[in-house]
């Protein structure tokens, strides 16, 4: 009986192990827009993932971060890789949880004027209008906001947020329409390629920012979890190599992956998003 025992206890976990192999995990991208790009983006990560770990990965296109955190509630989707912010909103409406966080390096944000700007400190800022960029966003919105809040500028009271693109308020900037821009610090490197006769002066520099993390549904099996954060901790040099091997991904160049994520890394996140007067997390700012 024993040996009995013993042999089914293997051919359970011999069953167990070919099951996980053969799961297709659904995955998506909430910053890559339609499936030729995230196939073109994305591409050779899910062969270098595929290879590493004995899963199948199946893309799900989406069109911004509330399809990608609908398609999680109606189980269209079983992984999402996303930025800080949208993490919040998905674990408050679904308890998503982190699996494993995608490292940029320099990833902090800024809030800058032009250098010949009379602007020399914070305070001289009220009254102003502020640039952010896309709504929501961390780098470019919460934190450089939440820059303003420790400074002594409350949120749209001292001053007048605004969205504008990059490139548009950089414009803006330079005709006097807006005092300052929040922003991160890789789009300063683009702001200033784009406008060479123009330069920048940092007013607010922030900290280093919760990173990208790749989360997932609920309905995940714990055990494709695990398989799922094990190969990033065993294969990152070839994951990253993988991921960094396209154009779009340059942000991740120099950077890492953790598998020791937690839901608490982003508490920050929840502040910011305090700071910015929103106290309820399962909706996304500006929706």
């Amino acid at each position: 009986m024993k040996t009995f025992l013993i042999a089914a206890a293997v051919a359970l976990v011999s069953l167990t192990t070919q099951a996980t192999a053969a799961e297709t995990i659904r995955f998506a991208v909430t910053d890559i827009d339609g499936l030729e790009s995230l196939q073109k983006e994305m591409g050779p990560f899910k062969a270098a993932f595929e290879a590493a770990s004995g899963l199948t990965v199946e893309f799900f296109p989406v069109s911004g971060r509330t399809i990608a955190v609908e398609a999680m509630a109606a189980d269209q989707v079983d992984f999402v890789l996303t930025g800080p912010a949208e993490y919040v909103v998905f674990n408050a409406r679904l308890e998503a949880q982190p699996v494993v966080t995608w490292n940029r390096p320099d990833y902090y944000s800024n809030v800058v004027v032009l250098d010949s700007s009379p602007i020399t400190s914070v305070d001289q800022l009220k009254g102003q209008k502020i640039s952010f960029g896309e709504i929501g966003s961390t780098s470019q919105h919460l934190s450089p906001a939440t820059l303003l809040a420790e400074a002594g500028l409350t949120y749209a009271t001292d001053y007048e947020p605004v969205f504008l693109k990059r490139n548009v308020a950089m414009e803006a900037l330079i005709k006097g329409d807006i005092a300052a821009i929040g922003l991160n610090r890789t789009h300063i490197d683009q702001i200033t390629e784009k406008f060479p006769d123009q330069k920048l002066r940092i007013l607010l520099k922030g900290g280093d920012l919760p990173n990208d993390v790749l989360l997932a549904s609920p309905k995940v099996p714990a055990e494709v979890v695990e398989a799922v954060r094990k190969t990033f901790a065993e294969h990152s040099d070839a994951l990253l190599a993988a991921v960094t091997s396209t154009e779009e991904n340059e942000k991740y160049i120099g950077g890492s992956f953790t598998a020791t994520v937690t839901d608490a890394d982003y508490d920050t996140v929840r502040r910011m998003y305090e700071n910015v007067g929103v106290t309820e997390f399962t909706q996304f700012v500006g929706e």
